[in-house]
């Protein structure tokens, strides 16, 4: 085992032998990626939302089963703006998923639901109080998302938000955001992590089923090119900085605000922004196109090529063990 001086949990509880999770991805990741994961001595999670129909997401989890031996996770949004939940944990609970990563809303059915059949729950925080309060519901562990996170970042460095949860919280801490490299990684263990969550590196891989543009992006865009718009889901999410970005702007219009402010229609705002906003993102994740919506985080930086996902995983890992 390596990184015998610092905390692995992450490895002991999803049986793994690096403390890496590939993190879901919308509309990236798939069940090809996967299995190149799992091979690789590392877990991964994919969304849910990724797939239509229950059937598909059925079949690409039995896919990674089938491939690749190993703990896979679903990451799962747990409000009530997603109407497929009561099908999506079902099938996780019917399929035995290793663990899910609950997103943006309360965790409790879902661990309700998952205790009594060992799947473990990680529950996405971006501060202690959240955090405690998931702590207490009985998650297993906090994925402390910070501002270098890719998606729907948090407001607080990683320097900050780590040891605070750590010392604030009982149950093992993964972090989420800004890593690329082992240094950075390093790192992240070093302020009391567990184990790290990596998103943004994997979508310039081979595995990755989007778009060769998108990939490339990856590739030539870098940390300062990440900015945070207002107009993919209702809450702020980082994008690469395209022309086509800079041109439609990141924030939403006056009217938008108008109406997202308003207790009766604030919640049909968001779905609505976040219906149109999810559109914008397939159309540029797939196909070559001039209207360009890439999520992304600024871990972007230390993405030089496009690679299959064991070469990521050997690089971060070598990178990590050079003193």
């Amino acid at each position: 085992m390596i990184m015998a001086k610092t905390n692995t949990t992450l490895c002991d509880i999803l049986n793994i032998k690096y403390p890496i999770i590939m993190a879901p991805m919308f509309l990236v990741s798939n069940s090809d990626m996967l299995v190149e994961a799992l091979k690789s001595g590392i877990t991964g999670c994919v969304p849910a939302l990724n797939y239509r129909t229950d059937d598909k997401f059925r079949e690409a989890i039995s896919k990674v089963r089938e491939q690749a031996e190993g703990p896979m996770g679903v990451n799962l949004i747990v409000n009530k703006s997603n109407i497929k939940f009561k099908a999506q944990i079902k099938t996780c609970v019917d399929l035995k998923v290793d663990y899910i990563i609950t997103s943006l809303g309360s965790p409790e059915q879902t661990i309700k639901i998952c205790k009594p059949h060992g799947i473990k729950v990680f529950c996405d925080v971006v501060d202690v109080k959240y955090a405690k309060k998931v702590e207490e519901l009985g998650c297993d562990a906090i994925i402390a998302v910070n501002k270098e996170a890719g998606g729907h970042c948090g407001p607080t460095s990683a320097n900050i938000l780590i040891p605070e949860l750590v010392a604030a919280c009982n149950i093992p801490v993964i972090s989420a955001g800004g890593v690329s490299n082992g240094k950075q990684m390093r790192e992240m263990m070093e302020l009391g992590a567990c184990g790290i969550s990596i998103g943004s590196p994997f979508i310039a891989t081979t595995e990755a089923s989007v778009s060769d543009a998108y990939k490339q992006a990856i590739v030539d865009y870098g940390s300062k090119d990440i900015v945070l718009s207002e107009k993919l889901s209702g809450s702020p999410c980082t994008v690469i900085n395209t022309p086509f970005v800079q041109k439609t702007g990141t924030k939403r219009n006056f009217i938008e605000s108008l109406l997202s402010k308003n207790k009766k229609l604030k919640k049909f705002m968001k779905m609505l922004t976040f219906y149109k906003g999810t559109k914008a993102l397939e159309k540029a994740a797939f196909s070559t196109t001039y209207d360009t919506v890439w999520c992304a985080g600024p871990s972007i930086e230390g993405v030089n090529s496009i690679r299959p996902v064991q070469q990521v995983v050997k690089e971060l890992i070598e990178q990590y063990e050079t003193k």
